[in-house]
């Protein structure tokens, strides 16, 4: 037995690692295959495939202007050329580092000590987008300001919990339509895409909200509306972004290089640091030298100054777009959060197929929910289960203590904050780009071949993209499932079956009666007087969940079983296959 092994064994057979339910450790259930050393090595795989949520977050959120206040003129609406006012919204640009940075330490370290899972949280990709330039607008230009954009989201976390214990939210999930909840994802992947190439949180190749004309031009070159007038394509940092930022790290991830994400955004950084060049991030200017001065520190910790608990309770000049933000964010999140949790829980192995439901779910939607509430009072966007996560389940994470350890590790970035506010935007955009283009993998499972579920999906999509907004998407996408789906069922029905849609038969199953049932199985065992709310065995049901192999190491149609290998084609358990 090697020193790994033997360390692995004393750390599963303490009460540590029974409350994880590493391999040896004699607790229920255990997970097969569990060490503590690959578990931390898995942890830092997901920080590293995720970290860039640092940067990026703060970037896209702070193109709201935060609680800045814009003294808007006809010349200027959204204060572009105010000097005070881009200061303002760096310092709330650096907030929100920290901010990110600490909301995403804090919720990854409780999903794994609570839930078990090893799944990272942090600022939604796609969601902060929403929040910042459809709720609030850019530098506030929106119809809700800021400061009751997070006041609905610190709402809506509280509901989410309240949906997550009584199941609405995992029903939800269950009950939605597999056409619409996998276009959502591809659609919020192009919605990323877009957001990489503008200029404000991007490598500025377009202007946010119109027309995908070729611009790239030095600020010199640009009218009053943002359009260049010549010498298109021509700046030099739109091409650092490009090569270093996006075709490198493209080439990396090819290879399959661990942190090729990382890799970019770092040598793109680099690049644009020392002063005096046409790509520095730090010109001449008030803004460039307050930048430069605070990046010099390297290594200090930055107190939330302008964001921290900006909920604004008065509601009453509010109340309309207050209820449009909660509603709005509500069912947002209702499919992007918890269809993220659900892919990495099926790429995990923890899905029972016959439910749909995985092994402590009321547990990691809870945490899902406090995540929401306390990252608002924090002024971040809504928390949501990263799909980065599946980075550490390749690597042979399967308990909560990868989350733990990715949470660790989030938190000793918070006193790296100088490092990671020095980042340009053009070294963020082209990352946008690629994780849209990874988001774009669901639309290969989507059944185009019978049209009630390929033009839903489609309209899904589309209407994300030339709307400038997820919520229009997911409505004209739902709307156009039942139209097309309900119109189809009635003339079956009143022809008497003989009148029914081509290829029917391809068509994907849907009810609203899903299998497990409606409630939690910790809620059903309560009025069953099995076990109490308090013990723990409860939270996570006593049925023995049929557990998949992970995604990445499941082959063709053969099942995986943590006792015999692979076999074939009885269903696999926690136990050995019959």
């Amino acid at each position: 037995m090697t020193w790994a092994e033997g360390f692995n064994h004393k750390v599963a057979q303490n009460a540590f690692g029974r409350w994880f339910r590493l391999e040896f450790s004699g607790a229920p259930k255990e997970r097969r295959n569990s060490r503590f050393l690959t578990e931390v090595r898995a942890g830092f795989a997901t920080f590293f495939a995720m970290a860039y949520i640092i940067a990026v977050n703060a970037n896209i959120t702070a193109q709201s202007g935060g609680t800045c206040v814009c003294p808007r003129m006809a010349e200027d609406f959204a204060c572009d050329n105010n000097v005070e006012y881009d200061m303002c919204v760096e310092v709330v640009r650096r907030d929100l580092i920290t901010a990110t940075a600490a909301i995403a330490a804090l919720s990854s370290f409780i999903m794994g000590v609570c839930a078990n899972v090893p799944i990272a949280v942090a600022p939604g990709m796609g969601l902060n987008a929403y929040f910042a330039f459809q709720v609030v607008g850019y530098h506030g230009t929106g119809p809700i300001s800021y400061q009751t954009a997070v006041t609905a989201v610190f709402v809506e976390g509280f509901i989410f919990a309240g949906l997550s214990i009584i199941g609405l939210r995992q029903w939800l999930a269950r009950a939605i339509p597999a056409s619409i909840k996998l276009a959502t994802g591809a659609g919020i992947g192009l919605y990323l895409a877009l957001i990489g190439l503008t200029y404000g949180a991007g490598i500025g190749a377009v202007i946010y909200g119109s027309t995908a004309t070729p611009l790239g031009c030095l600020p010199q070159y640009k009218d009053e509306f943002g359009v260049c007038t010549s010498h298109k394509l021509q700046n030099p940092t739109l091409w650092v972004g490009i090569f270093c930022g996006g075709i490198l790290t493209a080439l990396l991830m090819m290879y399959r290089v661990k942190g090729a994400i990382i890799a970019g955004i770092a040598l793109v950084s680099i690049i644009s640091w020392p002063r005096g060049t046409s790509v520095t991030y730090f010109p001449d200017t008030p803004v460039g030298n307050d930048n430069f001065n605070f990046f010099k520190k390297v290594v200090t910790f930055h107190p939330i100054q302008k964001v921290l608990v900006a909920q604004d309770w008065d509601l009453s000049g509010a109340g309309h777009e207050f209820a449009l933000a909660l509603i709005t964010f509500l069912y947002v999140d209702i499919l992007d959060c918890t269809g993220t949790l659900y892919s990495m829980a099926r790429f995990g192995g923890f899905i029972d197929e016959h439910t749909q439901d995985f092994e402590g779910s009321t547990i990691a939607y809870s945490v899902d929910a406090m995540g929401i509430t306390i990252g608002s009072l924090f002024g971040s966007p809504p928390v949501t289960a990263y799909i980065e996560s599946g980075a550490g389940i390749s690597e042979g994470g399967v308990t909560g203590i990868t989350a733990m350890v990715t949470g660790l590790c989030f938190f000793i970035s918070i006193f790296f904050a100088p490092i990671f506010a020095s980042i340009p935007p053009w070294a963020t955009g082209c990352t946008l780009v690629l994780v849209g283009s990874m988001m774009m993998k669901a639309t290969a499972d989507i059944n185009w071949s019978y049209p009630g579920d390929g033009i839903p999906a489609f309209i899904t999509i589309i209407c994300m993209l030339f709307t400038y907004s997820i919520a229009y998407g997911l409505i004209a996408g739902i709307i156009s499932y039942i139209v097309l789906n309900t119109t189809a069922w009635v003339i079956e029905k009143v022809s008497g079956g003989r009148v029914t849609p081509y290829a029917k038969e391809i068509k994907d199953p849907w009810t609203w009666r899903i299998p497990g049932g409606f409630f939690p199985q910790w809620l059903v065992s309560q009025f069953q007087d099995k076990v109490k709310f308090w013990e723990r065995s409860s939270m996570y049901g006593e049925s023995e969940y049929r557990m998949t192999a992970p995604a990445s190491k499941k082959p063709n149609s053969q099942t995986f079983s943590p006792e015999v290998g692979f076999c074939t084609p009885c269903e696999t358990r926690v136990r050995p296959c019959q």
